[in-house]
């Protein structure tokens, strides 16, 4: 008999939790974006999920949490052993009325992050990928950090780089960083050290780095392509990241269409000729009764 398969530090729920938690989150944005309230979707979706995983007690937390305070994003951090502060933290800011972040979209980004961790994730990309939702939907990079940071998959140096990161966002250039951080960063370095700094294949100066031991997260694919994209547009190296390590590409706000927009400002148009055509009918029949716009004064 084959022994089941253990969990990896990057996935420590298991594949089977991932898979059932990425269901979980497609289904409740799709039940949702069809006006459905979001009590009955967890009932119902509670129904589906597979039973011998710890998905459908999570659920029951998260309805009866809903049921007493209106919003999922501080019930799931309250399952920090189950949900990763990093999860949290977007339906937080999803469920935020002063951010234009939809739920829909939040839903969606915990949607492939979950299908990434059931295959074969990676630390680089598990990063990548969520520092890209961070700049990519305009969130909060301190505490957004400090949720990345609080994730079980990165523990020790990587948590330790992660906060020192995240004290350091918008001095540096990520592309630096990542490649400061990269064993091809070494690697040429090493090569460099017999020869004048000037045969260098980069034309662009070495960035510097002020802690000489700096520790080697990213490979020697990762720094290529950093160093290809220093000066760029942060955008071309997320993209370059992204092909080329084949971690999710974050959603995008999917903008209304014309036809979409156009049907709203119709229907206001004609409510609005609507009324006018009231107000001109009573003036031909013999004036506007204003009387029923009085309101007695209180007492009388």
């Amino acid at each position: 008999m084959g022994s089941e398969p253990q969990p990896s530090p990057l996935a420590p729920l298991g594949r089977e939790e991932y898979i059932e938690q990425a269901h979980f989150f497609r289904a409740l944005a799709e039940r949702l974006e069809s006006n459905v309230p979001a009590q009955e979707v967890l009932q119902s979706v509670r129904e589906e999920v597979l039973a011998t995983t710890k998905l459908p007690l999570a659920i029951d937390f998260l309805l009866g949490e809903l049921r007493h305070e209106g919003v999922l994003g501080p019930a799931m951090s309250l399952l920090p052993h189950y949900f990763t502060p990093f999860q949290a933290y977007i339906v937080q800011e999803s469920e935020n009325e002063r951010l234009r972040f939809d739920l829909r979209v939040g839903l969606e980004i915990l949607r492939r992050e979950a299908e990434y961790r059931a295959n074969e994730p990676t630390h680089q990309g598990l990063f990548l990928y969520q520092f890209e939702v961070l700049c990519r939907n305009r969130l909060g990079y301190d505490h957004g950090m400090e949720a990345i940071a609080k994730d079980p998959a990165f523990a020790g140096v990587w948590r330790d780089w992660i906060r020192k990161l995240r004290r350091q966002i918008g001095m540096v250039d990520i592309a630096d960083v990542i490649y400061v951080h990269s064993e091809y960063y070494w690697q040429r370095q090493r090569a460099n050290e017999h020869s004048a700094r000037a045969s260098s294949s980069s034309t662009l100066p070495e960035p510097r780095e002020t802690n000489n031991d700096a520790p080697v997260l990213f490979g020697e694919r990762e720094g290529r392509i950093a160093l290809a994209n220093r000066k760029k547009d942060p955008l071309y190296l997320f993209s370059s990241l992204n092909r080329q390590l084949g971690y999710p590409e974050p959603p995008r706000v999917t903008p209304v269409g014309k036809e979409q927009a156009l049907l709203p400002q119709l229907a206001r148009r004609l409510e609005q000729l609507e009324t006018r055509l009231k107000i001109m009918e009573e003036e031909q029949r013999g004036g506007i009764d204003l009387s029923k716009f009085y309101e007695r004064p209180p007492g009388m």
